[in-house]
C-alpha cells in the first residue's frame, strides 16, 4: 500500500468544477443572467472587462446585448486584441446572440460608425452572420430546437430569439449544431420557407442565436464547460 496515495484522496468532482473559473465579458448585455447559468453548473464565474481579468478564466462567454457596442468597448478597454490573440490560440468561448456576431470572421451587414468605418469583431468562426435576421424586437420569437452534442434525455432546447443573428455561411471547419425549421417556428415571415442556422461550433468556439441564459436552459452553457475541461 501506497502512504502518499492513501494521504491524498480523490478531488471530488463537484470540488474539481469549482475551480473551473469561467469569465463574462462584462461590458453590456446580459451578463448577470450568463453568470447564474454558470454558477447553477457549480463553476466559478468572473465578470471579465480587461486584459488582466481575461488571463485569470479558462474560458469566456460573449454575452447578448449589442454588438456594436461590444465591439466598441471592447476595443476602449483594450481587451479585444488580446482575445482575438486567445482565440487564435485556441481559448474556449461561448457567444449567445451579440456574441455570436463578435465571433464572426464575417458580417454580411455590419454597422458602420460615424466615420463610415464597419464595425469589427474578435473572430474565430468561419461563419457569415446577418444582424438583427429574424427581425426587430416585436418580432421576437420562441421555439424548440434539435440541439447536437448535448443531452436529449431532457427534450429539445427551447430556445428564445431576440433580434437574433442567423448563419448564412459556415466553413468546412464549422459544425452546424441547430437550425430553425419554419414548420416548427412560431414566427415564420423573415425564414422564407428555409431552414436557418442558429447553433455552430468549430474546435473550442460555440455560438448560438439565441438566448440560453434567460429560459433557465442550461445544458448549452453544460456543454461549454465540458468543451472547457476537453470533454466534448
Amino acid at each position: 500500500m501506497n502512504p502518499l496515495s492513501d494521504s491524498v484522496p480523490p478531488v471530488p468532482d463537484d470540488a474539481a468544477q469549482a475551480e473551473l473559473r469561467v469569465g463574462v465579458l462584462a461590458l453590456q448585455g446580459d451578463v448577470r443572467e450568463h453568470v447564474a447559468a454558470l454558477e447553477s453548473l457549480g463553476a466559478r464565474a468572473v465578470k471579465v472587462r480587461r486584459p488582466e481579468e481575461l488571463e485569470t478564466v479558462d474560458g469566456l462567454v460573449v454575452p447578448g446585448g449589442e454588438s456594436t457596442t461590444i465591439d466598441k468597448l471592447a476595443r476602449a478597454f483594450g481587451i479585444a486584441e488580446p482575445l482575438r490573440q486567445k482565440i487564435r490560440e485556441g481559448f474556449p468561448v461561448f457567444g449567445s446572440c451579440a456574441g455570436m456576431i463578435l465571433l464572426a470572421d464575417e458580417i454580411a451587414d455590419p454597422a458602420e460608425d460615424l466615420t463610415g468605418a464597419p464595425q469589427q469583431t474578435f473572430g474565430g468562426l468561419d461563419i457569415t452572420v446577418r444582424r438583427n435576421a429574424f427581425g426587430r424586437q416585436r418580432e421576437s420569437f420562441e421555439t424548440d430546437l434539435d440541439f447536437k452534442d448535448i443531452d436529449q434525455g431532457g427534450g429539445p432546447v427551447h430556445a428564445v430569439f431576440i433580434r437574433g443573428p442567423w448563419v448564412e455561411r459556415v466553413g468546412p471547419s464549422v459544425e452546424v449544431l441547430a437550425e430553425v425549421d419554419p414548420r416548427h417556428a412560431s414566427h415564420t415571415a423573415t425564414l422564407g420557407g428555409r431552414s436557418r442556422i442558429v447553433a455552430v461550433r468549430s474546435g473550442s468556439l460555440l455560438a448560438t442565436s439565441f438566448h440560453p441564459e434567460v429560459t433557465g436552459e442550461r445544458r448549452v452553457h453544460e456543454l461549454f464547460i465540458r468543451m472547457i475541461k476537453g470533454e466534448a
